[in-house]
């Protein structure tokens, strides 16, 4: 599931997704990913933006899914600084802009 508000981003990580051969699940905030979550059983990986509009940002979210699905593997990115401290364990995070190949690297091994 790909969580980003910005069209373009959502469009161009989907792209991403797609060239790592997942299939992408798009969710304009957290707020949206939390009621797909809800309603679906085959999300494997989250890969979130951290700045979105709504009730919870990327870290929030991250956080809530890590609580409810802990199972479901976290991928953050954002242009902001993120404290490791502030992010459940286990979760990876890119700086924007970020590398596709890296991503998409990451994005096969966190669905392995």
């Amino acid at each position: 599931m790909i969580v980003e508000d910005e069209p373009r981003l959502l469009l161009m990580a989907s792209d991403i997704v797609e060239d790592a051969g997942l299939h992408p699940i798009l969710a304009g905030n957290a707020d949206e990913a939390i009621r797909i979550l809800e309603a679906r059983k085959d999300v494997c990986v989250v890969f979130t933006d951290v700045r979105m509009p709504g009730s919870m940002d990327g870290v929030r979210l991250a956080v809530a899914v890590r609580e409810r699905w802990p199972p479901i593997k976290l991928l953050i990115v954002s242009g902001h600084l993120v404290k490791d401290s502030d992010l459940p364990k286990g979760t990876r995070f890119f700086s924007k802009p970020y590398p596709s190949e890296a991503i998409i690297s990451t994005l096969r091994e966190l669905a392995a």
